[in-house]
């Protein structure tokens, strides 16, 4: 037998019997070319495998669960389409569960509660539509053009935990939602992949995503067009899949495809725009040029695009359009580097990452978001050593970058943190709100706006944002690590599993890439620590204590894993070490971590909480 964590696709004909009554011989070859036409090709153009048929439904199982729903919307609609002039007493319609869970394979067959859940869920849907666990929700975030509506925790036939129910909405309000109709008619969908990079060299990979990046943000300005965001079209980077696949899983009819070369001073961008209805090529471009000319060349796409999409730009558009971050190419390309690497919650990448902004900043000392990213890697920094990072430079930091640029998300963000951090809550919302509002998609405004609420004790919001920030970076090992926690302070096993799966999966991969970087070593023990694996969550343990045995933050994780393992001694051992070191805002986090529940009625634990709140000086400004 094998084990794994599949996506499992439940669908039924509605009313099959009725059917059948009325006309058996019509209802029969009617769902027979329906499955012949349509289904079995749909799922197996996603990579699907039915393993199961019924007389009026199938079971089919995907490795992706993004391809299972993309499967599912594609299979809905054009049944829908196929039924538009039959009579309604006679017309095929399905329901389709879909749940994301462990399954048990023996002999081609697929067992287990992810297959049951997903039979339960089918039964929950409304004719020509699909119903999802909360899993599949997580996991799928806005990569598709569909939205869900929750139908709250549902308790299911012959399933032990509740469970989250979303119906799928497969034609959620677009982001004219509010326009006139002629305005929403005029909306483009569109999505810019991955530039590659043809430099040779892997090290320029950062400034290839940069520009992509780039692109994807000024086309963002643009009221006219949908953009796809970044974090879902990354999701694609390196992918074989054929551009009309692609660009029918993200719901767009264009799509910008480039690469990039630089050598020495000089830089080579290649870009086309697609038109996947027809498969034109509406405009393709080459810009051979000095390196200095990066942001001349990103407003010239920008621009052919707009004009091949014969879209008319508003004057404030084009100002924002038109407007650079620096004129100093060095910054920018320090700054890139710095963004990459912050991206890994580590001391040693942070404090990289640090140097990199500080280097734009003295090349370009008017350079706004290279303030906002010195602010967010001192805000960060403070997990591992507050004393030495004093709150009020981190505020300085921010809101210089905001008086370079009122409306910059990131300065809002790190601004947040560091209120929150200062005990300003209703500040740090203030600001928190204020990144959202300007860019959804900020990772780092999500991420620290989850850790906001999980201080506070407000997992449901905290799953929210964790929720969010997974979705937007696919390498982010951490926030699905956090997630495990809150699912499991809200008592919901079944979400903690499947988050500590995928924390360990990605944390795996990061180890693989960095295996001198401690973070994901001492997470991904804590997920193996939940997933009930003793032995392989020691060894992990022993191996991030091995990279760096001073980090603190790993000695806390430490100390979670062997709470959750029931090894009490243990745990209250590094606690011991740890908490003299330990910060207000720190101690903050451990009265609401429910990976330290094992231990909490421990006389020595409560002992040492205590003793540690009554020694930390007031950080709080008065």
């Amino acid at each position: 037998m094998e084990r794994r964590l599949s996506a499992i696709l439940a669908a039924d004909v509605v009313g099959y019997s009725r059917l059948m009554g009325i006309d058996e011989t019509g209802t029969l070859q009617a769902l027979n070319r329906h499955r012949c036409e349509l289904i079995d090709v749909r799922i197996c153009d996603y990579k699907g495998r039915i393993f199961k048929l019924t007389g009026d439904g199938m079971l089919a199982e995907f490795q992706s669960v993004v391809n299972a729903v993309a499967c599912a919307v594609e299979i809905q609609r054009e049944m829908a389409a196929r039924n538009k002039d039959v009579p309604q007493d006679q017309r095929i319609e399905l329901r389709i569960g879909i749940n994301l869970g462990d399954v048990v394979i023996e002999n081609d067959d697929v067992f287990g509660d992810g297959v049951n859940v997903a039979a339960r869920l089918e039964r929950l849907a409304w004719p020509g539509g699909i119903v999802v666990s909360g899993s599949v929700r997580d996991q799928v975030g806005t990569r598709l053009n569909i939205g869900f509506e929750s139908r709250g925790e549902q308790s299911l036939k012959n399933i032990k935990q509740n469970v989250s129910v979303f119906t799928v909405v497969l034609d959620p309000p677009s982001a004219t939602a509010g326009a006139s109709s002629d305005e929403a008619r005029n909306t483009c969908f569109i999505a810019v992949l991955p530039f590659t990079n043809m430099s040779g060299d892997p090290e320029q990979e950062y400034f290839a995503d940069g520009i992509t990046e780039d692109i994807i943000t000024d086309l963002s300005k643009i009221s006219s067009l949908h953009v796809v965001p970044r974090h879902t079209v990354f999701t694609y980077k390196g992918s074989s899949l054929k551009v009309k696949q692609l660009a029918n899983e993200l719901g767009v009819r264009y799509v910008l495809q480039g690469s990039v070369r630089i050598a020495g001073a000089r830089v080579r961008i290649s870009g086309h725009l697609i038109d996947t209805a027809n498969g034109d090529h509406l405009w393709a471009d080459r810009y051979d040029r000095n390196l200095t000319d990066i942001f001349a060349i990103q407003d010239e796409i920008t621009n052919s695009i707009v004009g091949q999409l014969k879209i008319r730009l508003l004057p404030a558009e084009k100002k924002a359009i038109a407007a650079e971050p620096t004129a100093n190419i060095e910054a920018y390309t320090y700054y890139l580097r710095g963004r990459q690497l912050s991206h890994t919650w580590t001391k040693s990448y942070l404090q990289l990452a640090r140097r990199m902004f500080c280097k734009a900043v003295e090349l370009d000392p008017d350079y706004a978001r290279a303030y906002a990213g010195i602010a967010d890697c001192d805000a960060a920094l403070r997990d591992w050593d507050p004393d030495n990072v004093p709150l009020e430079s981190i505020l300085q930091m921010s809101a210089r970058a905001l008086e370079l640029d009122p409306d910059l998300a990131e300065a809002h963000a790190s601004r947040g943190l560091a209120l929150h951090q200062n005990g300003q809550d209703q500040q740090a919302i203030a600001a928190f709100e204020r990144a959202l509002a300007l860019e959804p998609n900020l990772y780092e405004a999500n991420f620290h706006y989850a850790r906001f609420f999980f201080m506070r004790g407000d997992f449901a919001n905290a799953v929210r944002y964790f929720t969010r920030a997974a979705h937007i970076r696919t390498d982010d090992y951490v926030s699905p690590i956090h997630l495990m926690s809150a699912h499991r302070s809200l008592g919901r096993m079944s979400d903690t599993e499947n988050w500590a799966k995928l924390g360990l999966l990605r944390a795996e991969r990061a180890l693989n890439l960095s295996p001198e970087n401690s973070g994901p070593a001492h997470r991904g023990a804590l997920a193996l620590a939940h997933l009930g694996d003793r032995a392989r969550a020691r060894d992990w343990a022993a191996r991030a204590i091995a990279i760096d045995p001073d980090d603190i933050v790993a000695q806390y994780n430490l100390a979670c894993v062997y709470s959750v393992l029931g090894d009490v001694e243990e745990a209250i051992d590094i606690l011991e070490r740890l908490m003299p070191r330990s910060s207000v805002y720190h101690i903050k986090w451990f009265d609401n971590d429910s990976d330290l529940d094992n231990i909490r009625s421990d006389h020595r634990f409560q002992k040492l909480l205590l003793a540690a709140q009554e020694e930390q000086p007031r950080e709080v400004a008065e």
